[in-house]
């Protein structure tokens, strides 16, 4: 019996060996050995998902200069863009986890997200790993017609228009193990505005950051208004 035929059909892949598709799914509070939970196979996903989005964009928009596509790159590689792609596909449904709370992490979905394209990469090669991209980030490649600005950019930027100082970044705390770690960085637009983001590493959880705060000072008048 195939427990994982349903899966595999939203994938669009068929895993020849089951065992590692096992492994993509299961977390490390299941496991510790990384042989046999999805930290190493995430490892690998997560640089052939950016290989893989970094050929569409190159080839999508021919017109568009390097600072563009790198904006595009950040925002289709995102946490957040991952792991909307791993609900969409089910793929939350299908983890092994020792805790129920951990199902609806953005950081774990994301992580098994990549993991699954790595053990694709490992099975089949980069056609099959790039043609799976293609097909599941094809929708997200054109949700926005004009290319999104990083959230650090956009809150300097923001900050500046509303006459507000420079924003500062700080780590307050980090946690987890060594394979996955997760941090903690407060973000603050002088000393009485603060904003604390988190993410597997310091650039995610600065964006998350920079996103939060962006929120809370978006309804501001602009300086000399």
């Amino acid at each position: 019996m195939n427990v994982y035929e349903d899966l595999e059909a939203a994938l669009g892949y068929v895993f020849k060996h089951k065992s590692l598709l096992k492994q993509a799914l299961t977390h490390s509070s299941v496991t510790g050995n990384t042989d046999e939970n999805y930290e190493r196979l995430e490892f690998l996903g997560d640089r052939v998902l950016g290989l893989a989005v970094a050929e569409m964009l190159y080839k999508e928009f021919k017109k568009e200069p390097e600072g563009s596509l790198s904006q595009r790159h950040t925002a289709l590689v995102c946490k957040e863009t991952v792991a909307e792609v791993s609900r969409n596909l089910g793929i939350d449904k299908k983890l092994r986890i020792a805790t129920e709370d951990i199902r609806e992490n953005d950081n774990v979905l994301c992580d098994v997200g990549e993991a699954i394209i790595g053990a694709i990469f490992l099975e089949s090669g980069a056609d099959e790993a790039f043609a799976y991209v293609r097909h599941h980030w094809e929708k997200q490649l054109h949700k926005a017609v004009i290319p999104p600005k990083d959230c650090k950019t956009a809150l300097q930027e923001m900050a500046h228009t509303k006459g507000l100082e420079m924003p500062v970044y700080e780590v307050i705390k980090r946690e987890g193990s060594e394979h996955e770690p997760i941090f903690h960085i407060a973000v603050r637009l002088g000393a009485d505005r603060e904003e604390v983001g988190t993410g597997k590493n310091k650039k995610l959880a600065e964006q998350d950051a920079a996103h939060k705060m962006l929120e809370k000072i978006r309804s501001l008048p602009d300086h000399g208004k």
